[in-house]
């Protein structure tokens, strides 16, 4: 379901931005339908809502703002290049998890694990020096999202709680909501009035226009959801190697459902940047089994 809802989000979401390119907009429709769904759901008591203290808000808040920055950035760049070109500079998400690791939180971490981001290195390198959708802004973008999301797991380990990962995402999702109002009505705002809402409209049909928008919304909602459900009912490694087969699932189906044409060395360097986040994540996995092991015994 994972896969699925991921795979649908990023095919229409891409579709969206053929006829309507306003990723800050968009990242607010996101998480907007998002926060209703969790309004309804706790309306009715599915799931129940766990209270919030001051305490605990101040430790989700930059959890929401790095989640928040990493959703928009990660828009821009779905917005302005192909769909699997995006989620190929993605790759490197590793590399700049495992530097914060070592660099801020002061984890010492083997040669081994540095020496399986190196194809990860290589490969994105690659993939990027003939990708034939490439542009500066998707690329920036996609790194900037990448160092977003490096961030947020970092201070997501200072906010673990008892609470469940449906309410904490919940929380997460209103936060990051206010978080990235403000920018798009600055950067878009004016836009959007003149010309853009009306452009689309007339592209597609507000029915139709509005309802790319709600799905778009819910499948976005849904599959990060999902995402933290499985976290937490399975093992590291199991959900280590999920990410890398999402990926390379999307990068599949994308690649199919709007029919890019990538070169030869792109796809090379896709497949070498995907073996080593599954490299990657095999001995960052065995690493967090084993230091489950010794703090069982």
């Amino acid at each position: 379901m994972w896969y699925f809802l991921n795979v649908i989000f990023n095919i229409l979401n891409k579709r969206i931005y053929n006829y309507f390119p306003y990723p800050y907009f968009v990242s607010v429709i996101h998480l907007l339908v998002g926060v209703v769904y969790c309004l309804v759901s706790w309306a009715v008591g599915l799931p129940k809502r766990a209270p919030i203290d001051s305490k605990f808000l101040k430790l989700l808040i930059p959890v929401a703002v790095c989640h928040a920055l990493g959703h928009v950035t990660s828009n821009v760049s779905f917005a302005a290049v192909a769909v699997s070109f995006t989620h190929t500079i993605k790759a490197l998400e590793p590399f700049f998890n495992a530097g914060a690791s070592q660099f801020i939180l002061g984890q010492q971490l083997p040669l081994t694990l540095w020496l399986s981001l190196a194809p990860v290195v290589i490969g994105v390198s690659m993939a990027s020096l003939t990708e034939l959708s490439f542009n500066w802004t998707g690329f920036i973008s996609a790194m900037i999202s990448n160092i977003s999301f490096t961030y947020r797991s970092i201070y997501s380990k200072k906010a673990m709680t008892d609470m469940d990962s449906t309410n904490i995402y919940a929380y997460i999702s209103i936060i990051a909501l206010f978080v990235c109002i403000p920018p798009a009505i600055i950067v878009e705002g004016p836009q959007l009035i003149k010309h853009g809402l009306s452009d689309a409209i007339s592209k597609v049909g507000m029915v139709k226009f509005i309802s790319d928008l709600f799905w778009v919304g819910m499948f976005y909602h849904l599959y990060n959801q999902l995402a933290t459900n499985t976290l937490e009912r399975v093992a590291p490694l199991t959900h280590a190697v999920g990410n890398v087969l999402k990926r390379v699932f999307v990068i599949g189906f994308s690649i199919l459902a709007f029919g890019n044409k990538i070169s030869t060395q792109t796809g090379i360097g896709t497949v070498i940047a995907i073996a080593g986040v599954a490299a990657y994540s095999y001995i960052k996995a065995q690493m967090e089994e084993e230091k489950r092991q010794m703090k069982a015994a």
